[in-house]
């Protein structure tokens, strides 16, 4: 099983200009996804195609590139946080489904920010809690002189 690292962190040293190339990936994919919600509008009506303007585009060439540069363990790790927070976006959309027709605009999106920020910072939570709660019955078998269970 992966492990969750304790906290995202940046370093200037890790900086520098992506390779053209990497544009280009990355604009591909924004294109095609964009294409697809285009073709998917057309043929089922706006309500399909917005389903897929809804598709993060630029995950797919994040998630290429990352396990490209850092490795597959780092993309994985990435793309949990991006269901996390899919799980957020859903809190939020119910939220605003929910409250628009009754109460202000700045209220609705005030509270669904809050209701995106609670349930994505439980999700993660509770996936950190069960990596950390792997981890360590792993690492007792292994002391114990068991086999690990090959996670």
């Amino acid at each position: 099983m992966s492990e969750v690292t304790s906290a995202p962190g940046a370093r200037a040293d890790k900086l520098r200009r992506p390779p053209a190339r990497d544009w280009v990936i990355r604009f591909l994919f924004g294109a095609g996804v964009s294409a697809v919600a285009a073709v998917v509008a057309k043929v089922w009506g706006p309500a399909a195609g917005g389903l897929f303007l809804a598709f993060p585009a630029i995950l797919l060439a994040s998630l290429t590139l990352v396990a490209k540069e850092e490795g597959a363990h780092r993309a994985r790790e990435d793309a949990r946080g991006a269901a996390l927070g899919a799980l957020g976006l859903v809190a939020f959309g119910a939220v605003v489904w929910a409250t628009t027709p009754r109460w202000p605009v700045w209220a609705t999106l005030v509270t669904a920010t809050i209701a995106w920020a609670a349930v994505s910072g439980v999700a993660y939570l509770l996936v950190a809690a069960r990596h950390r709660h792997d981890d360590e019955g792993h690492r007792s078998q292994v002391q114990r002189g068991g086999e690990p269970d090959g996670r």
